[in-house]
């Protein structure tokens, strides 16, 4: 049982610094890996869509393998060692600086070195994030976690999504005319024929990072100091191997975590690959894939705002549950959708193209998909993170939420590679995509049986 304990609510300055990372962190994963850079991969860079969505794929197993090996280990150590702080602005260092240097990706040029730098950048972004979540028990009362957790991914939704604007807008040039959406050259003399639109977000996201994760190191509260990192590094390893024990006597939490390794490998690939799948089908443009982008994120604010009034109201486990539902049918609708049907046929499409943006029935359908997606995503995270947040001691909360880490991510490589494997076997994209429905479903399946808190003592 979870020993009572009883948390001093931090200041507004403190939270809302908190909650600032999440604004910092997101255009990363909406202009880098999913909505510009990502499709710019696969599209131009390498030499068929199908070995772009390949190499993208393992470049996301191979990241989120480390992240599983170390993520556990870093949490106990900065347990030890006490702020979350100084780690945070060490694995900000080696994001900003691989994002910097993806400016050099080039059509043509070495696709292993480019998804080095991404892999890097993806391994900095989640341990950074594994010290900021740790802090959260910190910050507020249990009941008031749910609804911050999602206020602070919807804020992050929204900071992805002006970036995207401002990519789409003033950045992502047509490369017939050379200009961009409202009919301007690129700015900075950016060359789209050279990718040098898509290539930006690389440094833009690096820059924007930097600025934003200050308020966090400002107002922030942080732990207490602890032990040098010498013994902390004892320590902590010696922790980890008990709590690893601990947590398989604390069955509910073991439940949990093994239920978000499941679904959170789903929800991970369909991020960070439902944007190259669309591209690599309907020919998207930057502009289209940045417009679609755009529209997602819109309505991402939209469900994280609705979240974090439902997670108090009704608990995070049924956030989850009712976010996994969704993002389960928007799977299956993405996947069937196709030039000239959807529902694999059951439902015809026309294939008169009107010749403007997202012109044709099938492109519409897999937008209308698509805000299910956007709908689901952000809940299904911050409502996971509340949901273990709600279970541990704020004491406890670097290991565990190292654990949590290691739960989102100990089999993260594992859906990328099937959704790459199962693309470069059969010469179909499609199918590979088809992998993903398969996590969500058995994760929703443990989660059913799983207590809520997942600590939750027996009666």
């Amino acid at each position: 049982m979870v020993a009572i304990e009883t948390v001093q609510r931090a200041s507004g300055r403190g939270i809302w610094g908190w909650m600032f990372f999440d604004w910092a962190a997101q255009p990363f994963f909406t202009v880098v890996t999913t909505f510009i850079f990502g499709p710019y991969f696969v599209s131009r860079m390498a030499s068929d869509p199908t070995a772009g969505q390949a190499a993208w794929g393992y470049g996301i197993a191979a990241a989120g393998l480390v992240i599983a090996v170390l993520s556990p280990v870093l949490g106990s150590i900065a347990d030890q060692t006490g702020p979350r702080k100084p780690w945070i602005a060490f694995f900000a260092t080696i994001k900003i600086t691989s994002l910097t240097l993806l400016w050099f990706g080039a059509p043509g040029s070495n696709l292993f070195l480019v998804v080095l730098l991404f892999s890097l950048a993806s391994v900095a972004a989640e341990f950074s994030t594994v010290f900021n979540d740790s802090m959260m028990p910190r910050l507020v009362p249990k009941a008031e976690i749910g609804r911050i957790s999602n206020m602070a991914w919807g804020l992050g939704y929204l900071g992805g999504m002006i970036a995207l604007i401002f990519v789409v807008l003033f950045l992502a040039g047509n490369l017939e005319t050379g200009k961009t959406l409202i009919g301007l050259d690129p700015l900075f003399g950016l060359d789209p024929k050279l990718g040098e639109d898509a290539r930006f977000t690389g440094p833009m996201s690096a820059g924007w990072y930097f600025l934003f994760i200050l308020p966090m190191f400002f107002f922030t509260p942080d732990a207490s100091k602890g032990i040098p990192i010498g013994p902390a590094v004892r320590e902590g390893l010696s922790e980890l191997k008990s709590t690893l024990a601990e947590v398989r006597q604390r069955s509910g939490i073991l439940r949990f975590l093994l239920a978000r390794m499941i679904y959170q490998d789903g929800v991970n690939a369909l991020l960070a690959l439902g944007g190259t799948f669309a591209a690599g089908m309907f020919h998207w443009s930057i502009t289209e894939i940045g417009l679609f982008g755009i529209i997602l994120n819109i309505v991402a604010i939209f469900g994280c705002w609705i979240a974090a009034r439902l997670d108090t109201a009704l608990g995070s486990k049924h956030v989850v549950m009712i976010a996994l539902v969704l993002l389960s049918i928007a799977t299956i609708g993405v996947i069937s959708t196709g030039p000239g049907f959807t529902l694999l046929g059951l439902i015809p499409l026309s294939t008169a193209d009107s010749g403007g943006l997202f012109g044709t029935a099938a492109e519409k359908a897999y937008i209308l998909y698509g805000l299910l997606i956007g709908l689901a995503f952000g809940p299904v995270q911050a409502s996971s993170r509340s949901y273990m947040a709600r279970s541990v001691t704020a004491a406890e909360s670097g290991r565990y939420f190292g654990i949590y880490a290691l739960a989102g991510r100990a089999t993260s490589f594992l859906a990328p590679f099937m959704v790459a494997s199962i693309t470069t076997i059969s010469g179909s994209p499609r199918l590979g995509m088809a992998a993903i429905i398969l996590f969500l479903a058995l994760g929703m399946a443990i989660l059913v049986g799983t207590p809520y808190p997942a600590d939750k003592p027996r009666g």
